[in-house]
C-alpha cells in the first residue's frame, strides 16, 4: 500500500565505511544501479516485455517525460509493486488508495492536470492514462527531475525504506541487460579479469610493485586497451566521460565511490552482468564480485573510458 494512502584522490584507494542511509538503495542500475533515472527510450528487457502488459508498457514509457530524466522503468516498478499493472483484483488499498497506481483523491488532485493526451474528464485515479501520468508528476514534484533525488522522491510515493528498495530492484529487472563489451572495453576487462588474485599494493602498478592498488588496477587495465587514463581515483573520475545519470553501467566502464564527487576513495571496473572487478583494501587481493550500485550510498558514478578514444601514444 503506498504511503500516499497516509496523508581524495590519494593514490591508496581505501573503501569509505558510511552507514547505510534511510531510503537508499537501486537497481541501478538500478538501478540502476540503481536503474532509476535515465531516458524514457530505455530498451525494456525480457522479463519487462514478458511481464508488462503491452498498454500499460507503452503508458510508462509515454508518461515518462513528463518528468524530465525520469526513466519508465521506475513508473513501471510502481505500478507493478502497488498493484501488479492493475491485475490486483480490486486495486483499493485499506486506507482508501485507490486505481493502478494507489492514489488518495485529494492527492491525486493535486497531480491529475492539465489532463494528459486520452485521459478523462474530469480525471480519475482509475484511469491509467490519468493515474500514471499523475504519478510522473509526484515523481517530479519530490525530486525525480534530472535525477536530482529519486530515492527521496520514491521515499516520498510511500514512506518506507523498503519501498524505495523494492521499487529500485524492480526497475533494475525492468532495463534491458547490458551488451558484451567490445573493443577497448573488452580488452580493459579482460586485463582486469586475469589479475585476480594478485595482492592489493598501496601505490601499485602492477607486477613490478607486486601488485596493484585500485586506480592502479583500472589505469593498467585501460592502458593495455591502448586507451590513457589518469593514475588516481579522482583524477580518473574528473577525467570521464561521465555516464549521464541513471544510465545502466555497460561491461568496461569505471565506477567510483566516495563520500562526495571531490573526495573518490574507489574505483573498480565493470565486468558485467552486475559484477565489478577491483582491488579493495590493504591485505586483500584483486576480486571479482557482486556489486549492488543502488545499495551503496557511497556510489558517485560511473565514466565510460572506452568511449574517449584517446589512445596512448596520440
Amino acid at each position: 500500500m503506498s504511503a500516499l494512502a497516509k496523508t581524495a584522490g590519494a593514490v591508496g584507494c581505501t573503501l569509505v565505511a558510511l552507514p547505510l542511509l534511510a531510503a537508499l538503495i537501486v537497481a541501478a542500475f538500478l538501478g540502476s544501479l540503481t536503474p532509476g533515472g535515465g531516458s524514457s527510450s530505455d530498451t525494456p528487457s525480457k522479463h519487462a516485455l514478458a511481464d508488462i502488459p503491452r498498454y500499460y508498457l507503452a503508458l510508462y514509457q509515454r508518461a515518462a517525460p513528463e518528468c524530465p530524466g525520469l526513466s519508465w522503468t521506475i513508473l513501471a516498478a510502481i505500478g507493478k509493486v502497488e498493484t501488479d499493472h492493475a491485475r490486483h483484483p480490486t486495486m483499493v488499498s485499506s486506507a482508501g488508495a485507490v486505481g493502478p497506481m494507489q492514489f488518495l483523491p485529494t492527492t491525486f488532485r493535486a497531480y491529475a492536470y492539465p489532463v494528459p493526451p486520452g485521459g478523462k474528464r474530469p480525471p480519475t485515479p482509475w484511469d491509467p492514462v490519468d493515474a500514471v501520468y499523475a504519478a510522473a508528476r509526484l515523481l517530479c514534484s519530490n525530486g525525480a527531475k534530472n535525477g536530482k533525488n529519486l530515492k527521496k522522491a520514491i521515499w516520498h510515493y510511500n514512506h518506507a525504506d523498503w519501498y524505495v528498495r523494492k521499487v529500485l530492484k524492480q526497475a533494475a529487472a525492468y532495463a534491458s541487460a547490458s551488451p558484451a563489451p567490445s573493443g577497448a572495453a573488452a580488452k580493459a576487462v579482460a586485463f582486469a579479469r586475469a589479475q585476480l588474485g594478485t595482492p592489493y599494493v598501496w601505490g601499485g602498478d602492477g607486477p613490478r610493485e607486486g601488485g596493484f592498488d585500485c586506480s592502479g588496477l583500472t589505469q593498467a587495465a585501460y592502458r593495455s586497451a591502448g586507451v590513457s587514463i589518469p593514475r588516481v581515483a579522482q583524477a580518473q573520475y574528473d577525467h570521464g566521460p561521465h555516464l549521464r545519470r541513471g544510465t545502466p553501467p555497460a561491461a568496461g566502464d569505471l565506477l567510483f565511490f566516495g563520500s562526495s564527487p571531490r573526495n573518490i576513495t574507489h574505483v573498480g571496473i565493470y565486468a558485467g552482468q552486475g559484477r565489478m572487478i577491483d582491488a579493495p583494501r590493504p591485505g586483500a587481493h584483486v576480486r571479482e564480485r557482486t556489486v549492488d550500485l543502488s545499495s551503496r550510498p557511497d556510489f558517485r558514478g560511473a565514466t565510460r573510458p572506452s568511449a574517449a578514444q584517446k589512445k596512448a601514444g596520440r
